[in-house]
């Protein structure tokens, strides 16, 4: 890549290569195709963090097999509203990516989306947990459909290792929903900017952002590349960087920004390498996490499709590391301790006793333990047909709380009040939420260009403003056309 050009004047300024900064390029190309956008990328490449297919689950979010969306209720029923928020989340998603490829920026849907069943898979005392989580769900038109199952034969036609070997009168209970998806984001990513660039979207990488430095209503962008130190003036700046956004956000010194912490949490996963049984496994089955685990330690046992290829992998396995992103630094966690956030983040501690110790716990785990994770899904499963990976970095957000601080599992989109600067904070559902959370930082950050975007917005995801749950006819439209558009099961 060419060094940033001597006009360094920009109408945006996006920090980070991942499906978000991606995503917000390719809205305001269409929106405002006249206008100079600018991506930076400290890596070499584009979508090489959480965006990468094997630093996240790929699952393509919509709360039909994560249980931790539907939580209990004390009348032994479940509350379902955040399950319905992530699904309409999604359904953004399938609308934005169909227009993209009726349009040609996404050449082929089969390159990055793939129909995968999504499945509950839940032993013993958990089984009334989840019957009355489906009871709940299936009456929403959102999840129509939803199959359940509680004896092992049939089970075993829908994920023959779920059931292999596991003893006859073994209490088990399953649903499964045909419109699960799964994602290579970063396939996604690099298809995404790919189009963006044609559209005119600058894109940079191998440069990294040091600060952000207020300039009368805008803002200086300063950084360094191999080539020397930069400065980019622009009057509106995103940062999309993962984990990575805390310092940045912190560095603009934004009121808004007070407060805020991160907590990061590393992950692993179990590659299964034996061909034969990838062929046999044929969904997404998530379970219940454990004790103290944080929401993104939900296992699953995942088919996922790497550009074409079906793979197979299990966990993830909750570790740690004070590095806010895969290829961080080991200063990140102590540097972004500040006076405003140190009181939140020592209330979390206290208030996380459990989780620190799951965490502690998993950090030791030996690959035996770990293959007894992996045996609740797959009793059949041998050692020598896995392989450990890596995954990568999550930051969960710490923010002020009644009792001084929450841990807050999901994504926190925060932004100045005059809305010249933004940053994504957090982690699942992440990436499968990118085109709501982008299209609410158009709202939010630029609300005097609403009235001009909205029939382009409108083009690009004809539900937008509405809910698809209020409007069955309009909802079973849009997934016919998002299914029939992506290529995807109906």
């Amino acid at each position: 890549m060419s060094l940033v050009p001597a006009s360094n004047r920009y109408d945006a300024v996006l920090i980070g290569g991942g499906v978000m900064s991606a995503t917000l390029a390719t809205m305001l190309a269409e929106v405002e195709p006249d206008w100079k956008v600018l991506v930076l990328e400290k890596l070499d490449t584009v979508g090489a963090e959480s965006s990468d297919m094997w630093n996240n689950a790929g699952t393509g979010h919509s709360a039909l097999c994560e249980l931790n969306y539907t939580p209990a209720t004390a009348d032994g029923g479940v509350e379902i509203s955040k399950a319905v928020a992530i699904n309409e989340q999604f359904q953004l998603s399938r609308q934005f990516w169909s227009h993209l490829v009726e349009e040609g920026v996404l050449p082929d849907p089969r390159d990055f989306i793939n129909s995968v069943p999504h499945m509950s898979f839940v032993r013993g005392g958990d089984v009334e947990f989840l019957r009355a989580r489906h009871e709940a769900l299936s009456r929403h038109p959102l999840f129509a459909g939803m199959e359940w199952a509680e004896d092992q034969a049939t089970i075993g036609e829908w994920a023959p290792l779920l059931t292999q070997g596991r003893g006859a009168g073994e209490k088990v209970a399953a649903t499964r929903a045909d419109a699960g998806t799964d994602v290579d984001f970063g396939s996604l990513t690099k298809q995404l900017f790919t189009g963006a660039a044609k559209a005119g979207v600058e894109l940079l990488t191998g440069h990294t952002v040091k600060d952000l430095r207020r300039r009368g209503s805008g803002w200086t962008v300063v950084g360094a590349s191999s080539t020397g130190s930069f400065e980019i003036a622009t009057p509106f700046v995103f940062v999309g960087s993962g984990g990575g956004a805390l310092h940045l956000l912190q560095r603009s010194g934004i009121p808004e920004g007070e407060g805020f912490g991160g907590f990061p949490v590393s992950g692993q996963w179990l590659r299964c390498t034996n061909p034969d049984v990838i062929a046999e496994h044929g969904a997404k089955v998530y379970g219940q996490a454990e004790v103290g685990a944080p929401p993104m330690s939900v296992p699953h046992l995942d088919t996922r499709y790497d550009h074409g290829r079906k793979a197979l992998m299990f966990g993830p396995y909750a570790g740690f590391s004070p590095k806010f992103l895969k290829q961080g630094s080991l200063l990140d966690l102590p540097l972004s301790v500040r006076p405003h956030n140190l009181l939140p983040m020592l209330a979390v501690a206290r208030d996380n006793v459990s989780l620190m110790t799951y965490l502690g716990k998993q950090i030791v785990q030996s690959m035996d333990q770990r293959l007894d994770a992996l045996k609740i899904f797959y009793p059949d499963a041998r050692a020598e047909d896995w392989e450990l990976l890596t995954a990568g970095q999550r930051v969960q957000v710490i923010k002020k709380g009644k009792r001084g601080g929450v841990l807050q599992f999901g994504t926190e989109l925060v932004h100045a009040a005059d809305g010249s600067v933004a940053a994504l904070l957090g982690a699942s559902p992440g990436a499968s939420t990118a085109v709501e959370v982008m299209l609410r930082l158009l709202r939010q950050c630029f609300p005097a260009h609403q009235d001009l975007w909205r029939s382009r917005l409108e083009a690009m995801v004809p539900s937008y403003g509405t809910k698809l749950s209020d409007d069955t006819d309009l909802l079973t439209k849009t997934l016919s056309r998002t299914s029939d558009v992506l290529k995807l099961a109906a």
